[in-house]
């Protein structure tokens, strides 16, 4: 019991501070970007709660696991090892993995006001980032989950959660969709929240990478939507 106690003890700074990294009311300002969801809407290939939840995860089990998530885990891993090289060769590579201008701006945009928030929680490694043309708000994810002792497992699942909700959230105001049913949505994404983390840890270099032409087009086609409710 006593050494179950004292795990606990030791594992709380760090959830909690996991909880703080994976909160909408981190202030960074994802609620503006929808990722291209409200111009499927706007298509019709997105337009209820099923499509949505398919929506979301084709894009989880797909871009999400084999693009974001492992970027991660290295992002994370040269962090820890204070390899500068690592986190600018990953950071660069995922950033040239967005296929719409909309996409990287809004992980430019992300990234910028995390590495100022973290330069104001006392991250000084997040410095250089504040201003930087090409940065990944994953950069700093995991810069932050690093320096507080998070487990990669830990953060990326955190990491994934935080993308679904934001995409749930943004389809509760475009569907729209009701409160319970952006639920239903999240608790379908769990277990691929869970395999698309188990995957992230143990992908090669050589699987990692993917296309998704929907995507793509629907980001694309956002930059000269004619009323817009997000800024992708």
């Amino acid at each position: 019991m006593a050494a179950a106690i004292t795990t606990t003890m030791t594992e709380s700074p760090a959830l909690l501070r996991l909880l703080q990294l994976a909160s909408p009311a981190l202030p960074v300002g994802a609620y503006a970007y929808s990722q291209g969801l409200e111009s499927a809407i706007e298509l019709g290939w997105v337009g209820d709660e099923n499509r949505t939840r398919d929506w979301l995860s084709g894009l989880l089990s797909h871009s999400q696991t084999r693009v974001d998530a492992p970027a991660l885990v290295r992002l994370h891993q040269a962090w820890h090892e204070q390899d500068a090289a690592a986190v600018n060769y990953w950071t660069q590579w995922l950033y040239a993995s967005r296929e719409s201008f909309e996409l990287q701006q809004e992980d430019r945009h992300l990234g910028q006001n995390l590495a100022r928030l973290l330069v104001d929680l006392d991250l000084p490694a997040a410095q250089p980032w504040c201003r930087a043309e090409r940065v990944c708000f994953a950069t700093l994810f995991a810069l932050a989950a690093s320096h507080w002792g998070i487990t990669a497992r830990a953060t990326v699942s955190a990491y994934l959660w935080t993308w679904s909700e934001n995409q749930v959230m943004a389809a509760t105001k475009l569907v729209p969709l009701g409160q319970t049913a952006g639920q239903r949505i999240l608790s379908a994404l769990i277990p691929l929240i869970e395999q698309a983390t188990e995957q992230a840890l143990t992908r090669s270099d050589e699987q990692l990478g993917f296309s998704a032409p929907g995507l793509a087009l629907a980001s694309a086609r956002h930059e000269v939507q004619y009323s817009r409710l997000f800024r992708s």
